[in-house]
């Protein structure tokens, strides 16, 4: 009896023990979860606020700026236009059947 009682209580033991240890990383895992949660709401947060930067930076009026400015571009007019034709085309024959220079 006393074996049994003693076998007994080492099972009662040992699945305590086990119960113990399994709270314990749940609680963990637990903890992990809810900080991943928040890193995830943080990014998702950051991302909002560079599409919007994104959609401010590339309005058609800062790029029309930054081209004047910074580039030295200018606006298209037909008197600076130049228009460039190939030979096949003043000769009058398809672009397909233009002779090879």
């Amino acid at each position: 009896m006393t074996r049994l009682n003693l076998v007994l209580l080492v099972a009662v033991l040992a699945s305590a023990l086990y119960l113990v240890r399994t709270q314990y990383e749940s609680r963990q895992l637990f903890a992990e979860i809810d900080r991943a949660e928040s890193e995830a709401r943080k990014l998702e947060i950051e991302h909002e606020r560079l599409k919007v930067e994104k959609r401010a930076k590339a309005t058609p009026l800062r790029v029309e700026k930054l081209a004047k400015e910074q580039l030295q571009m200018r606006t298209a007019s037909p008197a600076i236009t130049q228009y460039v034709t190939s030979k096949g085309a003043a000769s009058g024959a398809r672009p397909s059947e233009a002779p090879a220079p």
